[in-house]
């Protein structure tokens, strides 16, 4: 199997003595971005197109009724800015349509196209091929295994997210007000760290 070079590995940046969910966030991160890195480079090869775009067409694939904008960034997990400008490709490419919905002129619906399905239709079950290809050397206990570790670990850091949000809250009125002064194009030197690029 040809598999292009690895892209960067985020496990190298931890030390033996991080501690071990430290080390756990960045073994996840190195196989998300080593899986991704190669079904883009795959999708680019074969059949011309993005991940952004594969990802599009396979959401829309699923709801035969369309998804509105909002819905549509909302799993793609990009900004409202960044799924128009996806589907503006999509719409010139003939892949998409977009109506206003009769009950809300403000509202969009995005649907495909019978020239969208045919695409996704070619491209779904390359995509099967290659995740398989991918994970061939993993038992399938070992990845039945994984699968319920990762839906705990996903409900316990939506727990500790939901947690933070109520403290926020919490202490929103007691938060003091931004000095009459401040200069808001001042950073604070944070690092935000690796984010997913923008279709």
């Amino acid at each position: 199997m040809n598999i292009s070079p690895p892209p960067q590995d985020y496990e190298a940046a931890a030390a033996q003595d991080d501690r071990i969910d430290l080390r756990v966030w960045l073994r996840l991160l190195s196989c998300s971005n080593l899986i991704e890195a190669e079904i883009r480079r795959r999708l680019r090869r074969e059949f011309g197109v993005t991940l952004p775009w594969f990802d599009a067409l396979a959401q829309l694939d699923r709801e035969p009724g369309g998804l509105t904008m909002s819905d549509l960034s909302r799993r793609l997990m990009v900004t409202n800015g960044n799924a128009t400008s996806l589907i503006d490709r999509l719409e010139r490419e003939g892949h998409v349509e977009r109506r206003t919905e009769p009950t809300d002129q403000r509202v969009q619906r995005v649907r495909l196209t019978r020239k969208g399905r045919t695409a996704f239709g070619r491209m779904h079950p390359a995509h099967r091929r290659w995740i398989s290809e991918l994970l061939a050397d993993t038992k399938q206990a070992d990845l039945k295994r994984l699968q319920g570790l990762l839906a705990n670990l996903k409900g316990s850091i939506a727990g500790a997210l939901e947690d933070t949000a109520l403290k926020s809250e919490s202490r929103s009125p007691l938060r003091p007000s931004k000095p009459p002064h401040s200069n808001p194009s001042i950073s604070t030197g944070r690092s935000t760290g690796p984010s997913r690029p923008s279709p």
